[in-house]
C-alpha cells in the first residue's frame, strides 16, 4: 500500500465491512438508530448473498431470524418477499422446538435486500476492499485496496469467510472468496498487527445441478405447507405459489465411488488443516463416519424461479470435479445431471471469539465490533444475529448509553453469543435448539413479546412495529383472561362434542382455560363449544394455546431462570485481579483474566473453572462489598 495515494474519503460515526447478511443487519441498526453509516463491500453484488443453501431458518436458526424480526431487523421481512417454499419444522414435537424453514429465490432476496439499504436514510454504500484497519487517537481510519480512506467512531467487521479464503476441489486449489468472488487477503494481517488473534476455519458447499437434466419423477416430492406462517410479526400474510423440492438418496455405488476416491479429497490427504462444521459434514464424512449406513438422504433444492440451477442438499464435498459427476450420477433421479457449479471447500480466517465481550466489542479495542462468520460461526442466520446486535451497541456506544446485552434466558440469539465469547469455539457453531436450556420459554411464537420491547427502547423499533406488537400482546392477554372467565355447564350438547373429539364428557361446570389444558383438545376444538367466540390472527391462538397448555412447564422453567438471574445479576468488577484471590486453582485464574467474564454467572460457564473456583470468587466478591461499605466507599 506504500505505492498508492492515500486520501480521505468521508467521516461516518460507524463503517461496517461487509456486507452479507451480519453486514446488513449491522448496517440497517446502526443507520435506523440515527448514526450516519458507512457499508463497504468489495462487491456490490455481494450484498445480502447466499453462497450456500437457498433457505432461511430451520431448527434453531428459524428462532433467531423470529428474534432478529422482534428487535427490528430486516432479515424476516425479506424473507417473506423472497420466499418460494415454506414449511413448519417439528410440528410433531413440542412448540419450544417449532422451527420456521423457508427456501428462498436468492437472486430476489439479494436485490430486496440491496434496495432496502441504497434506500435507507443514513446509510452510505460504497464497493471497495477495505485492507487496514488503524487506530488514531479515538476514531478509525479505514483503508480500502484504491488508497481512499474513511475515518469512523466505529468499525464492525464482518467479513464472512473472505479472509485469506482458499478454495479447494479435489488436487485443485486456489485463493478465492466464496461463489467465484475475489478474496479479502490484506486484512487479516492488519487484524494480526492490532494484536488480535485469529484462526483458520473451514465450510463446503453442495455443486449446483442444471434443473433441466433431472428425472424428478424418480424421486420424492416435498411440497410446503398449505397454510403459510411468515417470518416477520409485520407481515400478515403470504401468498405465493410454492416450489416443490425433490428427496433423493446415496446407495452403494455411489458410497464405493467415495471411498475408492478419498484419497483425493484434501481434507483426508491432509492437505487441510483447519476445522470445518461438525453437524454439516461432507458426504466424504457420511459415508466414512456412519459406514454402516447404506444411504444418505440427499434434497433438491431450487435456487430460485428465474434459474434452472438445483441446490443438492446433502452433497458438500471436496472431492475432485469429475469425481462429482461420476458419483452425483449414481442417485436416482441424477443419472444424467449436468453441474453447473462444481461442490467446493473454502478455507478462512476468522478471530477468536473469547476475545469479544458480550455486547461483541473487542476487549481491547473501545467501538471496534465483529460479527458474524469472522467470529467463528456458521450460517446466515447466526451471521445476522450477531450482527443487529453489534449495530445496535456500536450505536449506544457512540450515544454513550449502555449496550444491549441479551442473556441466555432471554433470547438463543444471546445463547449465541455467550457461547461464543465465554466458550470459544474449535469448529463453527452452529445454533440448535438443544442449546438453549430455557427454551420452552425462547419460543419462536413469543419473540416480539421477550424482544420488542428492548429494541424500542433502544431506538430501533419504529412506531409501526411496536404499535403491532403491544396489539399481539394485549389480544393475548384479553383472550386469555376471557378463557380463565368463560365457563361450560355439563349440557348434553356439550358433551356429544366432546365424546366427539374423543374427550371425557363434563360432570361439573368448567372454564374453557381449564379445558384447553386437555391433551387431547386444541383451541380450534374449544371454539366449537364457545359461543363468544371472536376471529383472532393466527399468531395469536398459537400463543394462547402454547401459554395454557404448557403453563406448569412454562412456570418450573421461570422460576429456574429466577436462579440463574441471581447468578447473572451478581457483577464481576473490570479491575478485578484475579491472581490476588486466594484459593482460585491456577487453570481458573488463567481462563478467568483472559475471558473476563462481566458476572458470576458467565464466569460459571467458562471451561476449566470449577463450582469450587465459583464459591471462591463469590466469597471474595462478598468481603470486598464489605471492606467498601466499611471505608464508606461508593458500591
Amino acid at each position: 500500500m506504500d505505492k498508492v495515494k492515500k486520501f480521505l474519503s468521508d467521516k461516518y460515526d460507524v463503517v461496517v465491512i461487509g456486507a452479507g447478511h451480519a453486514g446488513c443487519e449491522a448496517s440497517l441498526a446502526c443507520a435506523r438508530m440515527g448514526m450516519k453509516t458507512l457499508m463497504l463491500t468489495m462487491s456490490l453484488d455481494s450484498i445480502a448473498m447466499m453462497p450456500c443453501n437457498p433457505s432461511i431458518g430451520g431448527t434453531g436458526k428459524g428462532h433467531l431470524v423470529r428474534e432478529i424480526d422482534a428487535l427490528g431487523g430486516q432479515m424476516g421481512l425479506i424473507t417473506d418477499k423472497a420466499m418460494i417454499q415454506c414449511r413448519m419444522l417439528n410440528t410433531s414435537k413440542g412448540p419450544a422446538v417449532h422451527s420456521l424453514r423457508a427456501q428462498a429465490d436468492k437472486r430476489k432476496y439479494h436485490v430486496a435486500m440491496k434496495q432496502v439499504i441504497e434506500n435507507e436514510k443514513n446509510l452510505y454504500l460504497k464497493q471497495g476492499e477495505a485492507v487496514e484497519i488503524n487506530i488514531n487517537n479515538d476514531e478509525y481510519e479505514v483503508l480500502t485496496r484504491t488508497g481512499s480512506y474513511y475515518i469512523a467512531k466505529a468499525v464492525i467487521v464482518t467479513t464472512g469467510t473472505y479472509l485469506k479464503g482458499r478454495i479447494y476441489i479435489g488436487e485443485v486449489n486456489y485463493e478465492g472468496g466464496p461463489s467465484g468472488l475475489y478474496p479479502s487477503n490484506q486484512l487479516s494481517d492488519s487484524l494480526k498487527k492490532l494484536g488480535i488473534e485469529l484462526k483458520r476455519f473451514k465450510t463446503g458447499t453442495p455443486a449446483r445441478v442444471d434443473g433441466n437434466t433431472i428425472n424428478y419423477s424418480e424421486m420424492q416430492v416435498h411440497e410446503g405447507d398449505i397454510e403459510l406462517i411468515p417470518f416477520s410479526f409485520l407481515t400478515d400474510k403470504v401468498d405465493i405459489e410454492q416450489v416443490p423440492c425433490y428427496l433423493t438418496y446415496t446407495n452403494e455405488e455411489t458410497h464405493k465411488i467415495i471411498k475408492a476416491n478419498l484419497s483425493r479429497s484434501p481434507m483426508y490427504a491432509g492437505e487441510m488443516e483447519s476445522v470445518g462444521p461438525r453437524y454439516c459434514p461432507s458426504i466424504e464424512d457420511k459415508v466414512v463416519r456412519f459406514s454402516d449406513k447404506p444411504k444418505h438422504q440427499i434434497f433438491i433444492e431450487p435456487e430460485g424461479l428465474d434459474t434452472n440451477e438445483v441446490y443438492v442438499q446433502g452433497m458438500s464435498t471436496t472431492l475432485p470435479e469429475e469425481i462429482q459427476i461420476k458419483m452425483y450420477r449414481t442417485m436416482e433421479g441424477l443419472e444424467n445431471c449436468e453441474i453447473m457449479r462444481p461442490a467446493y471447500a473454502i478455507e478462512y480466517d476468522c478471530i477468536d471469539p473469547t476475545q469479544l465481550n458480550r455486547n461483541l466489542e473487542m476487549k481491547n479495542f473501545k467501538n471496534l465490533f465483529f460479527a458474524g462468520q469472522v467470529n467463528g460461526s456458521s450460517g446466515y442466520e447466526e451471521a445476522a444475529g450477531q450482527g443487529i446486535i453489534a449495530g445496535i451497541n456500536a450505536a449506544l456506544n457512540i450515544k454513550g448509553k449502555d449496550s444491549l446485552i441479551l442473556d441466555r434466558s432471554e433470547a438463543y440469539i444471546g445463547v449465541l453469543i455467550d457461547d461464543l465469547v465465554t466458550k470459544g469455539t474449535d469448529e463453527p457453531y452452529r445454533m440448535m435448539t438443544s442449546r438453549a436450556e430455557y427454551r420452552l420459554v425462547l419460543r419462536q411464537d413469543n419473540a416480539d413479546i421477550r424482544l420488542t420491547q428492548k429494541g424500542y427502547d433502544v431506538g430501533l423499533v419504529d412506531e409501526e412495529r411496536y404499535k403491532k406488537y403491544k396489539e399481539k400482546n394485549k389480544n393475548v392477554r384479553q383472550e386469555i383472561e376471557r378463557l380463565k372467565n368463560t365457563k361450560l355447564t355439563p349440557k348434553r350438547e356439550i358433551n356429544e362434542v366432546l365424546e366427539k373429539l374423543g374427550s371425557v364428557p363434563l360432570k361439573t361446570p368448567i372454564t374453557l382455560y381449564e379445558l384447553l389444558k386437555r391433551t387431547e383438545l386444541s383451541y380450534k376444538n374449544i371454539l366449537e363449544l364457545d359461543k363468544e367466540r371472536k376471529k383472532l390472527p393466527k399468531i395469536v391462538i398459537q400463543q394462547v394455546q402454547t401459554e395454557i397448555k404448557y403453563e406448569g412447564y412454562i412456570k418450573k422453567q421461570l422460576k429456574q431462570i429466577e436462579q440463574y438471574k441471581k447468578l447473572e445479576n451478581k457483577k464481576i468488577p473490570e479491575d478485578i485481579n484475579y491472581n490476588e484471590i486466594k484459593g482460585l486453582r491456577l487453570e481458573a485464574r488463567q481462563k478467568l483474566s483472559n475471558i473476563k467474564p462481566d458476572s458470576i454467572g458467565q464466569a460459571s460457564r467458562i471451561s476449566g473453572v470449577s463450582p469450587a473456583d465459583i464459591n471462591v470468587l463469590i466469597i471474595y466478591l462478598e468481603q470486598q462489598l464489605r471492606l467498601k461499605k466499611e471505608r464508606g466507599e461508593d458500591l
